[in-house]
């Protein structure tokens, strides 16, 4: 589990000196599959099959696809949105600002809403998802992290190993699962996406995204990311983690992002041979 020093760091970040942001940046990008609990857990790969400019300054914190459009949650105090963006170029058609008290975290959407979360504050918000115009709050306990929607219930995530799925009138928690891997709980579970009957989760400062059985919690897949940040693209960028998961249903294609990363990529996976196992 992540205590809550770890992430007040992020909040810092821009006070520290160049040499130590390269010195976090590589540490964070050395990061693969090695660090995640052994267990019978198929290991993937990725390619990516497009690229598409994101807005450098977004912290994300949340991304999804609906009905055509892209929206992502931005945080950090003083800068966290719920907006729309541009696939195809990567600007911002609309946004709406939290209150600069807020840092903004997991997004999700259950048709013509769109729910947004805090991290220490305990608060959801409730847009109208065609005008961003506020429709409602919410409570919960703990921090809230990750956000998504299985059809019939939210699901959070708020940094532990536990997944609560709530209800989508009251958000109050009807269940909670623990996510594990070989038997052993996998913490620092962050942004959150419903694919094709499974949970997909970044895993926070790590380059991997679990796929878990949403019944069990059990982890069936890892993605290993490693190396999709180029350093090509990043060049000429201050870049933090690995954080964000699209998914379209529609044409299945999916993308990830990064807090602060140029670029938005479409990828697909596919099992690594045993002998890479």
């Amino acid at each position: 589990m992540t205590p809550p020093a770890g992430k007040a760091l992020r909040r810092v970040r821009r006070t520290v000196s160049a040499a130590a942001l390269a010195c976090l940046a590589a540490a964070v990008f050395a990061c693969t599959c090695d660090a995640i609990p052994s267990g019978p857990a198929v290991r993937k790969t990725y390619t990516v099959v497009n690229k598409h400019p994101h807005d450098p300054e977004a912290f994300t914190q949340g991304l999804l696809w609906h009905d055509g459009r892209l929206y992502e949650s931005t945080g950090l105090k003083g800068a966290s949105t719920v907006r729309e963006v541009s696939l195809e170029d990567g600007k911002v058609l609309r946004s709406r600002a939290l209150g600069g008290q807020y840092f903004g975290e997991g997004l999700a959407c259950d048709g013509d809403r769109l729910v947004q979360l805090t991290w220490q504050h305990g608060k959801g918000f409730v847009y109208r998802r065609d005008t961003f115009e506020p429709v409602s709050e919410f409570s919960y306990l703990g921090e809230g992290w990750g956000l998504t929607f299985d059809g019939s219930r939210f699901i959070l995530s708020d940094g532990t190993s536990n997944l609560r799925f709530l209800d989508p009138e009251t958000f109050a928690v009807v269940k909670t699962v623990q996510v594990t891997s070989g038997g052993k709980p996998v913490g620092r579970l962050n942004e959150l996406e419903w694919v094709e009957g499974r949970v997909y989760a970044n895993i926070w400062q790590e380059d991997v995204l679990a796929v878990i059985i949403p019944d069990t919690g059990e982890v069936e897949a890892w993605i290993d990311l490693t190396g999709i940040l180029t350093p090509e693209d990043r060049a000429g960028h201050r870049v933090d983690v690995l954080n964000g998961i699209a998914y379209d249903p529609a044409t299945k294609r999916l993308w990830v992002t990064g807090k602060e990363w140029p670029v938005l990529y479409e990828i697909t996976t596919r099992d690594l041979p045993a002998a890479a196992e």
